[in-house]
């Protein structure tokens, strides 16, 4: 026994010592959320839960101070910084010029076109894709012109030419979701192949793609039909650096596969799409493709405005972003951030700084955030789920909060989170974003509860190796939970 401490409070002492442990199990046992990890086969993963209160009061706190991935569910915070920074009624400009004379029905001289960082130049913000090049051909039909005797110049100047954040994975970069950036684009920078396994097994699948079916790309076609019941094994890969697209899928009989894959050089795909589509509906154009990072002013000095098209506002590309979680959107609007805040290029890293100082202004600890990229795709990007719970809480009070909201996803309705709780009360009672990368689950956003409360709920799983659509099981237990709770 320790000198001078009596008998009594002696084992007083060590009984105490000898429980604590015991106590602080069934303290732990007693919380539900960990409980549900604990129990499920996400166990060993990492898991960040923070809950708040409609006035910001902490309810619940699962490791919110430890960096984490936040996949897709950066894109909150870079939607709310593109809102305040660009301004929500913003819309962009994409100019056709001319630099020349008509002579007759012929144009000479080149016809320029200056980017604007427009990411919506497609089939989803308009009901054709091809809509622009229709209204310049209009423009270019109304002046009687049916040829023109020079070069088209895509001007791509307002971006740096560094095509991809750095730190994308590279064997991504064939696919829709991580395609070159451009400050003249066009359809997501993808062409939309189709295949169709028509044949019989042991033949080759049939193939076609949009636009027109371009030989701007070169499709190997290596796939394989395979007998009617058999697994559909997708197999795409772009030859970096080129056009060159390798399809070594396998397709069980009668298979129909649709897939947007990314192009290379943007740009000289705006405008080869561009004349293709003028001597389709019959103005030969017999001059070079072209493009270049000077503006017109510089390259054609004197070219006349023949039609400028102005976007929609910047917050329906937003709720795009958010809603539809598109990686392009993010990583175009980034880059203009950085073009129109600094008056240069716009880039990937310039675009970064601007956003960390909206984050560093929003209440993020900076100095324990590394960001690469805009959209979550990037494996380094990290920040503290904690400051994100906040930041939700407190971009209640922006001016663009009512657009932000309203580029969140409805469970059970629109976006990512369409086939989410349908069947279960949390449907239309959750607005929220989805974030997913191979090891990384993460779901943010507004929780109004059975209560009718208002809870700002974030989940971020990072580090696991079991099917997403168990993480995601456990997740609607933990949003369940805290719906029934408050």
């Amino acid at each position: 026994m320790p000198a001078g401490l009596g008998m009594r409070r002696f084992f007083l002492l060590l009984a105490a010592v000898l429980t604590w442990p015991a106590a602080t199990i069934s303290a732990q046992s007693a919380d539900p959320v960990r409980e549900m990890i604990r129990q499920s086969h996400a166990s060993d993963s990492f898991w960040s839960v923070m809950v708040r209160s409609d006035d910001g009061e902490i309810l619940y706190d699962l490791n919110g101070e430890r960096l984490v991935r936040p996949a897709s569910n950066l894109k909150l915070v870079t939607s709310a910084a593109f809102l305040e920074m660009i301004g929500e009624d913003h819309r962009f400009e994409t100019t056709l010029f001319g630099a020349g004379d008509i002579n007759g029905r012929r144009w000479d001289g080149d016809l320029h076109i200056e980017g604007g960082g427009d990411p919506t130049i497609n089939g989803e913000a308009y009901s054709d894709p091809l809509f622009l090049f229709e209204r310049w051909y209009t423009v270019l039909d109304s002046l009687g012109i049916e040829e023109v005797d020079g070069n088209i110049v895509g001007h791509d100047g307002l971006f740096d030419d560094r095509p991809y954040p750095r730190g994308w994975e590279w064997d991504d970069l064939s696919y829709y979701y991580a395609p070159e950036i451009s400050a003249l684009s066009f359809n997501f920078n993808v062409v939309d192949l189709e295949v169709r396994a028509d044949g019989q097994p042991g033949a080759t699948p049939s193939v076609t793609w949009f636009p027109f079916e371009t030989p701007y790309v070169q499709f190997i076609n290596e796939q394989t039909i395979t007998p009617q019941g058999t697994a559909f094994d997708e197999s795409y890969r772009r030859e970096l650096g080129s056009n060159r697209i390798y399809l070594r899928s396998t397709l069980p009989r009668g298979h129909y596969e649709t897939e947007p894959l990314s192009v290379h050089n943007p740009t000289l795909y705006f405008i080869d799409t561009f004349k293709q589509y003028l001597q389709r509906r019959g103005i030969a154009v017999n001059g070079q493709l072209l493009t270049t990072n000077e503006p017109v002013s510089g390259r054609a000095p004197g070219a006349v405005k023949l039609h400028t098209h102005r976007s929609a506002p910047l917050h329906t590309m937003i709720e795009w972003m958010n809603r539809e979680s598109d990686n392009f959107y993010a990583e175009m609007l980034l880059k203009y951030t950085a073009a129109k805040r600094y008056n240069i290029p716009g880039s990937t890293e310039i675009g970064l700084e601007a956003v960390k100082e909206y984050m560093s202004s929003s209440g993020f600890d900076t100095t324990a955030v590394t960001l690469r990229d805009a959209s979550g795709m990037a494996p380094a990007t990290l920040l503290k789920a904690g400051d994100l719970n906040r930041f939700l809480v407190d971009v209640r009070s922006a001016s663009y909060f009512d657009s932000f909201f309203r580029s969140l996803s409805t469970g059970g309705e629109n976006g990512t989170l369409q086939y989410r709780f349908r069947n279960t009360p949390l449907r239309g009672n959750f607005r929220g974003k989805t974030g997913f990368l191979s090891g990384v689950r993460t779901l943010s956003g507004y929780l109004t509860t059975k209560k009718e409360e208002t809870l700002v709920v974030t989940i971020f799983t990072n580090n696991y190796a079991i099917k997403t659509a168990v993480v995601d099981r456990i997740h609607d237990r933990i949003l369940t939970y805290f719906y029934n709770s408050y």
